[in-house]
């Protein structure tokens, strides 16, 4: 049923929300501030009509926005865009008891996504590649996108060369595709083993398509060149669909927060290390020990790491840190710990942090959610949260990056006995 509604503010998932007469009801694509007439049942509304615009509301970017599901926010202005994301920070902080001053939003979008995973379907006997429609298993076929970086033009044709060899068998794909340095890196998920003969297609079209790696479910079937990514005064091959961060400038920002942050610490753990986006550039002010669960990832860092000159000493841990956090004995060798935790966030390390003497934590999460509540296991252990720094490289998306830096006065330095601290 139709109905007249008045936007009053912008969810934290992008959707305008009115007050109905039962409750909110969250209508995508509208504005704080505007009329609008939207179909409703429950609390979803869809958006039939503007009635009266707000001054907030800009024209998007890509024809496809509202029916692909990829972006959320192409029709907010920047003012109320760069308000919005903060505030979903603040709302989260909040939400766990938590008051303290946010910083504006930073915007490291920088020459856009250097990474995409691209849908594969047949439509109607012939493949196609995308993204799914919004809050939809519908695909979206797409022949580019405006918020990838210029090393992707191509990705999704090349994308779709690879999905047309290989979706006859009957799999949906996945198929993930990496700027780097050599040229495209791609990562085939989906199809299940492959056999020789399918193998040998699939090298095949790599060379064709010019790839610069083609890998199946992670395994490698030809590295034509060296796929390497730059991490500060590294040049790092990561591991087929490993983890980046969204964008190069999203990476440097928020290297660039962490590293000052420990400014002054000699000796500093990087957990959820990764491949070493952080631990490759705290290498030029200090000793580093880089703990990951991935083995692959960690080689990649070592690697790295050989062939880089001037960092001082950085050794590495395999190491599973939801199952075995380090603990207060262990962290006691440090002067500051960075944690960048999987979106799940890091309630286990937390703990034994607050339990421990380390008179410095700097948090790297991609969930306000798990954030603001990992941070509040350290504020309650006495932890100062002293700086939050919203960081946004997921532009058009509810997605917001947080870096928290957490120090503990002086005094508590040497207390924490019988809590798990040296005696």
């Amino acid at each position: 049923m139709a109905e007249t509604l008045t936007i009053t503010r912008l969810g934290a998932r992008g959707d305008g929300i009115a007050e109905g007469p039962h409750g909110p009801v969250y209508v995508p694509f509208a504005l704080p501030g505007e009329v609008v007439t939207a179909e409703v049942d429950g609390e979803r509304g869809r958006l039939v009509s503007v009635e009266t615009a707000s001054a907030d509301r800009q024209t998007a970017e890509c024809p496809l926005f509202g029916h692909c599901g990829g972006c959320a926010a192409q029709h907010v202005a920047p003012q109320l865009y760069g308000a919005w994301k903060r505030d979903i920070v603040v709302q989260a902080l909040a939400h766990a008891g938590i008051e303290t001053d946010v910083s504006p939003l930073v915007d490291a979008h920088g020459a856009g996504r250097r990474r995409v995973t691209f849908h594969a379907r047949l439509i109607e006997g012939k493949a196609a590649v995308g993204f799914m429609a919004a809050r939809s298993h519908a695909l979206v076929p797409i022949a580019q996108c405006p918020v990838l970086a210029p090393g992707l033009a191509a990705a999704p044709e090349k994308a779709r060369a690879l999905a047309a060899l290989l979706l006859p068998r009957g799999k949906p794909l996945d198929i993930q595709a990496t700027e780097t340095l050599g040229g495209l890196d791609i990562d085939i998920r989906g199809l299940g083993k492959a056999d020789d003969r399918l193998s040998m297609a699939l090298v095949e079209a790599a060379r064709t398509l010019d790839l610069a790696r083609l890998s199946l479910h992670g395994e490698i079937l030809i590295e034509r060149r060296p796929p390497a990514v730059a991490m500060g005064p590294a040049a790092v091959v990561p591991p087929p669909g490993g983890f980046l961060q969204a964008t190069a400038a999203g990476e440097a920002a928020l290297a660039a927060l962490v590293t000052e942050a420990c400014a002054g610490a000699r000796h500093v753990a990087d957990l959820f290390a990764g491949c070493g986006p952080f631990a490759l550039r705290l290498a030029r002010q200090a000793k580093v020990h880089a703990v990951e669960n991935g083995a692959d990832a960690l080689a990649a860092l070592q690697r790295a790491l050989r062939n880089t000159q001037g960092l001082k000493p950085v050794t590495t841990e395999a190491r599973d840190l939801f199952r075995r956090p380090l603990l207060p004995l262990e962290l006691e060798r440090f002067d500051a710990v960075v944690l960048d935790p999987p979106r799940a966030g890091a309630e286990a390390q937390a703990r034994q942090i607050a339990l421990s003497r380390v008179p410095l934590a700097v948090c790297v999460s991609c969930d306000p959610g798990t954030f603001a509540r990992d941070a509040r296991i350290l504020v309650e252990a006495g932890m100062h949260l002293t700086r939050v720094v919203p960081v946004d490289q997921f532009r058009y998306t509810h997605h917001v990056e947080v870096v928290g830096v957490f120090t503990r006065p002086a005094k508590q330095k040497h207390k924490n006995k019988g809590k798990g601290g040296r005696p």
